[in-house]
């Protein structure tokens, strides 16, 4: 992506000195470094010069809305990031943050109703950036009830994470816990970077997880997809594997933070007890 900067004014501090970084241009400098991305990276990134960037991030010169807009897209920020950003370099946020109950948000309750209920029987459910489940279908209540937990655990309030690794938790119904926790671990970490929220939460259980998690290596299996694997409270065993669902091109900051996870049937067995499971609910 390419973009032409607003003519740039150089400034220095008392003696000569180089200005404190800036607001703006210490938060670019972060979300930079966080990613791992280099200065020379970013500004190929751009098309502006490695000096330019320097300059921006800090303080010596002013990026235009349209220049911090470009650095903000090529670092991926997420869209409340971005807004923060712009605020602090006193200009208006580009986007803005309804709740989900929002009238405006009527077309995507829609759709994440329909994509929970044509996937019953088997379990879905509507995750925000840090975790929390807003949103499940019935196959995911079957699924509490199999695993012996109570539907009320599906309630709002349930940061699934957390749930995850705390002691008792979802990880205790994992027969292949290692590989699931691991693979649950590393994703937590690496989406943490793009979600303030997330990094909170991730931080708080690190001191708890054994340093294994975060090192341990996939290995190739006999299907071409990580399997999560469950033991039920009667003993028997369920296989799912799992794909995710965001709305493309979002341009509203929850729109964008919502994902629907959708657990799979990974052999006939599970199939068919799903079916049951769900059956076998109230109406």
């Amino acid at each position: 992506m390419h973009s032409t900067a607003a003519p740039v004014r150089h400034t220095a501090g008392p003696g000569g000195k180089a200005p404190a970084p800036t607001a703006p241009g210490h938060a670019l400098r972060t979300l930079r470094q966080r990613r791992r991305i280099s200065q020379l990276e970013l500004s190929l990134r751009v098309g502006v010069s490695q000096r330019h960037l320097s300059c921006i991030e800090t303080g010596r010169a002013q990026a235009s809305r349209e220049m911090l807009h470009a650095l903000l897209d090529a670092l991926e920020a997420p869209l409340a990031e971005r807004n923060d950003t712009l605020l602090a370099a006193g200009y208006a946020p580009a986007f803005r943050q309804r709740t989900l109950a929002d009238a405006e948000m009527a077309p995507v309750r829609d759709a994440l109703d329909r994509l929970l209920q044509a996937h019953d029987p088997a379990p879905a459910f509507v995750l925000d950036d840090a975790w929390n489940l807003l949103q499940a279908n019935r196959g995911t209540l079957a699924l509490m009830g199999l695993l012996g937990l109570p539907h009320a655990t599906v309630a709002g309030g349930l940061n699934l994470l957390r749930a995850t690794f705390m002691p008792g938790g979802l990880a205790a119904a994992l027969v292949n816990a290692d590989e699931v926790c691991a693979e649950i671990w590393q994703r937590a970490q690496r989406e943490a970077m793009l979600s303030p929220a997330l990094r909170g939460i991730v931080d708080e259980l690190r001191p708890q997880l054994p340093r294994r998690l975060a090192t341990h290596a996939p290995t190739a299996g006999a299907v071409p997809l990580l399997l999560t694997w469950l033991r039920t409270a009667e003993g028997g065993e369920l296989k799912f594997f799992s794909a995710f669902t965001t709305f493309g091109a979002p341009l509203d900051v929850t729109a964008a933070s919502l994902r629907v996870e959708h657990f799979f049937p990974a052999d006939e067995p599970t199939r068919v007890r799903m079916a049951r499971a769900v059956a076998a609910l109230p109406a």
